[in-house]
């Protein structure tokens, strides 16, 4: 950090109560009051350097100003003060602001006196602190309490073009010292700049600053959107923990609390760049998260799931697993914030115009597959409900499931974990398994499974004897008579989705179709005479 040394007079100030005081010989004879100090100085050191107080002065009735409404404060006036009578002051970009506006305020300019404060500190501030990276971000986000004078005084916007100059800097022309802490990161491995040097410096700024660097840079039109991305993402991560953390506070915020992270919430979305991939998914379903926590506009979470819904296929299974909340052991997966997500993805993925047919159905069943990896995990949660578990389920188009292998695995799991469920839930919940989608493998497991209810345990062997007996007739036929046997056998299929088959106990009378129980192999047989057993006793 640059520093600036002033005078050679040690200094002499000393407070009693509520004065400030300058030990002197000389009784004093001139009293400032600011706030609430009062200023006991004198005339000879100040009046000859500071314009304004010569105006004051000289309107004055008594030898009592009064400065309430300097801009720099106690701080900045008593710099001034000190410089006027020799003392030494040292000035670096932390107290600059203060100075400065304080020496314009009180006009300590050359016309009053050659050679004076304002002239000195413009100097300072463009020889050194503009030329040094860290001084000008630090200078930039202190004058945040003295936005308007700073503004007038071309301090902000001297900063801004600085510190966005070195941003847009190539990064093998970089020399000046920058903060890089990314975890795995070592300096001295790294013989060049990441490109992303410049992100954790400016997330200390405040967001209305952060907001001026970033439009700036991207007018420039000469950085790459993701490490736009990059340095959104740092910054969120700075300002607002549950973007990072991964059990968020069970402690209610204030509306205060709320209301600024809303607002950087919505500047962070606002700058999110067009192109796909600029920022990551996960971060992306955090800000949705964080979104729905301080109950941001319609507008911006209409933003971010637009975004998300894009990105959604180069999600994985970890992305989705987001915790919102942890109550005691108990964990609670947002499944309403992925469901919604996917919506927008379908959405979305409805109305593109596909320019290949194959990527488009590719992308779906992706999909579908990361969906049903997804209620596998969250159907281990005991607090999920068979609600939640169908409306994710069918979410998804039946195009998006080639098979039903992995939906079942996802059932079997939540009847599992919840030994407890009604007959009613049992049958809701597996009402959205098509049977005829099961694998062979899967289908022998079904029949087996003593927690699937009966109704499902018949479908599957119903489906199976099926299959069999269209294997059965396809080996018997003549290739003539198999082409046009086809599509007919096909619409069967299509159009038996649900079969003509009840079980007493369930409802009605045991019947399966055109197919006699006696068509069926022994094991079949067998569990068919059990289930009416049971439904007749």
């Amino acid at each position: 950090m640059k520093f600036m040394k002033l005078g050679s007079r040690p200094d002499t100030f000393y407070t009693e109560e509520a004065t400030r005081a300058v030990m002197s010989d000389v009784p004093s004879d001139l009293t400032i009051k600011i706030n609430n100090i009062s200023y006991l100085l004198h005339k000879y050191p100040l009046l000859p350097k500071c314009g304004l107080l010569q105006r004051l002065y000289s309107e004055a009735d008594d030898a009592t100003l009064e400065l309430h409404d300097n801009p720099g404060g106690e701080e900045g006036f008593e710099l001034c003060a000190k410089y006027c009578y020799g003392i030494t002051i040292n000035l670096s970009a932390h107290n600059l602001v203060s100075s400065f506006c304080a020496a314009k305020f009180l006009r300590m300019t050359e016309a009053v006196e050659p050679g004076n404060l304002l002239i000195k500190l413009d100097s300072f501030f463009s020889s050194c602190i503009l030329q040094s990276w860290k001084d000008s971000i630090v200078t930039l986000n202190n004058t945040d309490k003295l936005f308007d004078w700073s503004q007038s005084l071309g301090i902000v916007r001297r900063c801004i073009d600085s510190i966005v100059d070195k941003i847009l800097t190539p990064p093998n022309k970089v020399t000046w010292s920058y903060t890089y802490t990314r975890p795995g990161y070592d300096k001295r491995r790294h013989q060049s700049v990441p490109k992303d040097w410049w992100t954790e410096d400016i997330s200390f700024l405040n967001v209305d600053m952060f907001r001026c660097i970033l439009a700036a840079i991207k007018s420039a039109n000469a950085l790459q959107p993701q490490l736009i991305g990059e340095a959104l993402h740092v910054y969120a991560s700075r300002w607002m923990p549950e973007i990072v953390r991964e059990y968020p506070n069970d402690e209610a915020s204030t509306s205060r609390e709320d209301d600024a992270k809303r607002r950087l919430l919505e500047t962070v979305v606002s700058f999110i760049p067009a192109e796909r991939g600029s920022v990551s998914f996960r971060f992306l379903l955090r800000l949705l998260s964080v979104a729905n926590l301080v109950a941001a506009s319609h507008t911006t979470k209409a933003e971010l799931l637009r975004v998300a819904g894009l990105q959604l296929e180069e999600a994985t299974l970890n992305d989705l697993l987001l915790i919102p909340a942890r109550s005691g052991d108990e964990i609670s997966y947002d499944v309403e914030l992925i469901q919604t997500v996917l919506e927008s993805f379908l959405r979305q993925w409805k109305r593109q115009v596909p320019i290949d047919e194959r990527e488009s159905m590719k992308s779906i069943r992706k999909i579908g597959k990361l969906i049903d990896s997804y209620l596998q995990v969250v159907a281990r949660d005991a607090g999920m409900t068979v609600q939640k578990m169908t409306s994710l389920a069918q979410t998804l188009p039946g195009i998006a499931r080639p098979d039903h292998d992995h939906l079942y695995k996802a059932i079997n799991i939540y009847l599992k974990e919840h030994p407890d469920l009604s007959k009613a839930d049992k049958k809701q919940l597996c009402r959205i398994l098509d049977c005829q989608k099961l694998s062979p493998e899967i289908c022998g497991h079904a029949v087996r499974n003593e927690r699937l209810p009966l109704r499902t345990v018949v479908q599957v062997l119903y489906y199976e004897h099926e299959k069999a007996n269209s294997n059965a007739g396809r080996k018997q036929s003549s290739p003539d008579e198999r082409e046009s046997a086809t599509p007919s056998t096909s619409r069967v299929h299509e159009n038996s989705k649900t079969p003509s088959f009840k079980v007493r106990g369930e409802g009605a009378e045991s019947k399966i179709g055109r197919a006699s129980v006696f068509e069926l192999n022994s094991r079949e047989k067998a569990l068919i005479r059990r289930i009416s057993h049971k439904s007749h006793s």
